[in-house]
């Protein structure tokens, strides 16, 4: 990362005798003391923490020697000196002001905040200036964590909110004014409204808003645009008949549960279109909190995923139809198989042991494919391994020793595990010790630490030789266990055989 922006000044660009006089009396005319601690900065302030996933947030002013928060979480302090400020360097940049790493960055490496409490790290500040064009501070997030930096949505978010502070600012100073000024504040209250509407209308997703029982006061053009509803028509619990018959008792179950507990709402539903068609939407909603930690509003958004989830279930009924023919090839193979042995009763032993093989392939099957529908849950490691490897046994010798891997395998591991596995024998029998009728195999699982190491020897078989070039089977090896399991293979050739030692994260593999 960077230390600091070569186009950037140790000093803030604001100094200057003359400009700052004028900027300390704009300030005063604020009445700043009456401000501290008010609900509607505590709102702003707390959903810019929750917006930007950061435990500290501020609404400061910067004063002549010192900086003041208006508004505070995460922090006990109600100000401090001028000198430590990050928001004097905020409040002139005209846009977010952001530090991914304030121990990098030249300007603050030494600073007081950051080599103690709070022991800042990130820093991302909207500035807060007047309608004359003077600076006052900043609205901030701050982490004790480094970060690469705000999402486009966190930024423009968090620009939005600044708004929304310096709105109440205003507001604030024309409450002082004359009785002409308080019909200006009206106006500007009015103006405040119609930018809010304009940017919620401006969005792509349904928007809306609920009081903090979770009562619906506020839909976004696209809501309405998308349910052809007149306005208002889905205040309170109204919204409810917009959405298909069978998803209604699962989207008010977690609604509920979501207002009831103060937690961010997320669901999928289908919701009637003015045209009549039902499209699935993805519904998600965040709460807004007051100082005492009460939910007094929620904001949310619609979005609109029919088409994604159609090829999702379209891709699903691909796979299992693909798996049924599978399957269905090796009943007829076996078939096939049951038939020659009973036209030719001299190889019904050989074909006993073929069809026996080739069901064990078909149970595999069940592992190697997507989306199976045998429960992850109900199989170890060593459960599936053994049905991989049932086809290259034999009744006189165990081809394939498993020795360990009794616990049970999460969902997402059974797949990569039984491609790789399957790969491995597969080029065993092709090339190495299963080659041969005295070959063997033997798979030693051990858990070592917060790891799980798996161990590939093969023995009696042909003398192992690297290979001049990567085939598919190292691919295989990459993708499964390097990059979906996150762990490290390494591969050894031998004269006695390939050796192959895996080590996967034991999170990765079981719950």
């Amino acid at each position: 990362m960077p230390a600091s922006p070569p186009h950037f000044s140790c000093e803030p660009r604001y100094v200057g005798a003359d400009n700052e006089e004028t900027r300390l009396e704009l300030l005063e005319s604020f009445d700043i003391d009456s401000l501290e601690e008010d609900g509607e900065l505590n709102a702003v302030r707390q959903f810019a923490a929750a917006l930007c996933e950061t435990p500290i947030a501020l609404v400061t002013v910067v004063e002549s020697d010192r900086q003041r928060f208006l508004s505070r979480q995460g922090l006990p302090v109600a100000e401090t000196p001028r000198d430590v400020s990050f928001c004097q360097h905020a409040m002139v940049e005209g846009a977010i002001f952001e530090i991914p790493d304030a121990r990098l960055d030249e300007r603050f490496v030494n600073n007081a905040l950051v080599t103690g409490e709070p022991f800042i790290r990130f820093y991302a500040g909207a500035p807060l200036v007047s309608v004359e064009g003077a600076p006052l501070g900043a609205l901030c997030v701050i982490s004790s964590e480094p970060r690469e930096g705000l999402s486009p949505l966190q930024r423009e978010g968090l620009s939005v909110l600044a708004a929304a502070v310096m709105r109440r600012l205003e507001a604030r100073r024309r409450e002082l004014e004359t009785s002409k000024g308080r019909e200006e504040a009206k106006r500007l209250l009015a103006a405040s409204q119609q930018q809010f509407d304009n940017l919620a209308d401006a969005l792509p997703q349904m928007a809306w808003s609920t009081d903090g029982a979770g009562k619906t006061d506020y839909f976004n053009a696209r809501w309405y645009e998308f349910t052809g509803a007149a306005p208002g028509a889905h205040y309170g619990d109204a919204w409810i008949e917009a959405l298909h018959p069978d998803d209604r008792d699962e989207a008010v179950k977690v609604w509920a549960s979501a207002v009831e507990k103060g937690e961010p709402y997320e669901t999928e539903y289908r919701l009637l279109r003015h045209d009549g068609e039902y499209r699935w939407t993805l519904a998600r909603g965040l709460p807004v909190r007051d100082e005492s930690g009460k939910v007094i509003r929620w904001f949310g958004t619609n979005t609109d995923i029919h088409e994604n989830r159609q090829l999702v279930e379209s891709h699903a009924l691909l796979t299992r139809e693909l798996s049924h023919r599978i399957k269905n090839i090796f009943s007829v193979v076996t078939g096939l198989v049951s038939f020659a042995s009973r036209r030719h009763p001299e190889i019904r032993d050989v074909a006993t042991s073929i069809g026996d093989r080739i069901n064990a392939l078909g149970r595999a099957h069940n592992y190697v494919r997507p989306l199976s529908t045998k429960p992850a849950e109900q199989a170890s490691l060593r459960d599936v391994l053994n049905d991989l490897f049932a086809p290259y046994e034999d009744s006189e010798n165990e081809r394939v020793k498993v020795i360990g891997g009794g616990f049970e395998l999460r969902e997402q591991a059974v797949t990569p595990i039984a491609l790789v596995f399957h790969e491995l024998a597969t080029n065993a029998v092709k090339y190495g010790a299963l080659s041969v009728e005295d070959g063997q195999v033997d798979l030693v699982i051990e858990e070592a630490g917060d790891d799980v190491m798996m161990c590939w020897r093969e023995r009696g078989g042909p003398v192992a030789e690297a290979p001049e070039h990567k085939g598919f089977g190292s691919d295989l090896l990459v993708t499964g266990v390097e990059r979906q399991l996150r762990g490290v293979v390494e591969r050894h050739w031998k004269a006695e055989g390939l050796e192959i030692d895996i080590r996967i994260p034991r999170e990765r593999l079981t719950n």
